[in-house]
């Protein structure tokens, strides 16, 4: 399928890190979202209820990030995209978390990981 809804920078904080000042004061993250899905039906209701709202996409992105502690981004990441996954109507969804304030001590640009899952058939919309 090739119908997605796409969601950038969605910016958010949280507590993941392998340090222990980055589990006590927490840093920003942002994340960005692109979920593969069907337009069909809800090309021809132009009913909300027919597809799936890119709200409640940044909810659960939000709800995880805010969530308990990972070490890793990659841990983040991919529980963001299993979460995701699990929407009825999602054919696949790629989650990319973005940690503009690493613990870096060299200059840099971003540093991201992407997590993608996919299934064969989408859950039906109830």
């Amino acid at each position: 399928m090739a119908d997605r809804i796409e969601l950038d920078g969605l910016e958010t904080y949280g507590y993941h890190g392998v340090f222990d000042f980055e589990k006590r004061a927490g840093q920003k993250f942002i994340v960005d979202l692109v979920v593969w899905t069907d337009f069909t039906a809800a090309a021809g209701t132009d009913d909300i209820g027919d597809t799936i709202s890119y709200v409640d996409l940044a909810d659960i992105a939000v709800d995880t990030v805010a969530g308990p502690s990972f070490d890793l981004i990659e841990t983040l990441a991919a529980a963001i995209a299993d979460r995701i996954n699990a929407v009825a109507g999602v054919t696949a969804v790629e989650v990319t978390v973005h940690k503009p304030d690493a613990p870096i001590h060299h200059p840099f640009t971003d540093v991201r990981v992407v997590a993608r899952r996919s299934r064969k058939s989408p859950e039906p919309r109830v």
